[in-house]
């Protein structure tokens, strides 16, 4: 069985980080009832079976979602990856003592401030990211069809690091904490939450999102949301969502 490896640090909460709910409740009073930005994406492994890189992994399943929605997939190499894992958690290649994982918070402040290597000469910016509480169902939905996305911690039982089954609560199985783990929603319906992990894809019930789900934060990408229109697939003007995001720092 192909190796797993887990790499989130505990959730840094940090209550200067904006927060999306209010903002997003004005913009899609109602989301829709099913969203899937990347049903059929082929996602690879981006060695997270050799390193705990689950945090830019994530990164990169954001990038090729909201490229694959825009315009044309943009998929980052094992090498893209693992540079942009290194430049933010201090990974020294072939030395297991500096694989020590990212917090989510600095990975994302990262990404805004100085960027992340992705295919050809220009660096990928993140434009803004905001806080999401896991338990409202209606903003996490919010901002999986209006962001592309939602880029999330979970607290992963032993039972959920095995196999190919879909993630749901199992009170029968081995729920000792295996460690954290990132990953990236890329879509819902009313049974199950969506996501990439471990170079497949992944169903996730909504019970079971709730009880290990430690932080979620909303991205806003200018860059690959939206590209040169300065609008999202589903219309919606990315400006105007950054300057509501602004007002909800706290």
């Amino acid at each position: 069985m192909t190796q797993r490896r887990l790499g989130k640090k505990p959730a840094r909460l940090d209550p200067r980080t904006y927060r999306l709910s209010a903002p997003l409740s004005f913009r899609l009073p109602t989301p829709p009832p099913t969203v899937n930005w990347a049903a059929d994406a082929d996602w690879p492994m981006w060695c997270n079976d050799r390193l705990g890189c689950c945090t830019q992994v994530s990164v990169a399943s954001a990038i090729r979602t909201w490229t694959g929605s825009a315009l044309t997939p943009i998929v980052l190499s094992d090498d893209e990856v693992v540079a942009n894992y290194s430049a933010e958690s201090g990974y020294v290649e072939n030395d297991p003592s500096t694989d020590q994982g990212a917090v989510e918070v600095e990975v994302l402040s990262r990404w805004c401030r100085e960027g992340y290597e992705r295919p050809g000469q220009t660096r990928d910016y993140l434009t803004a990211f905001g806080y999401i509480n896991p338990k409202d169902t209606q903003s996490v939905h919010r901002a999986i069809a209006m962001l592309g996305g939602l880029y999330i911690g979970l607290t992963l039982p032993q039972y959920a690091c095995v196999g190919n089954n879909d993630w749901v609560i199992d009170p029968a199985a081995d729920n000792s904490i295996a460690g954290g783990h990132a990953v990236w929603l890329h879509g819902y319906d009313s049974d199950w939450l969506y996501l990439n992990t471990w170079g497949g894809p992944r169903r996730m019930s909504y019970d079971f999102f709730t009880t290990r789900c430690d932080e979620a934060y909303g991205l806003i990408s200018r860059q690959n949301w939206t590209n040169l229109r300065g609008m999202s697939p589903e219309d919606e003007a990315l400006d105007d969502l950054v300057k509501e995001l602004q007002s909800t720092a706290g």
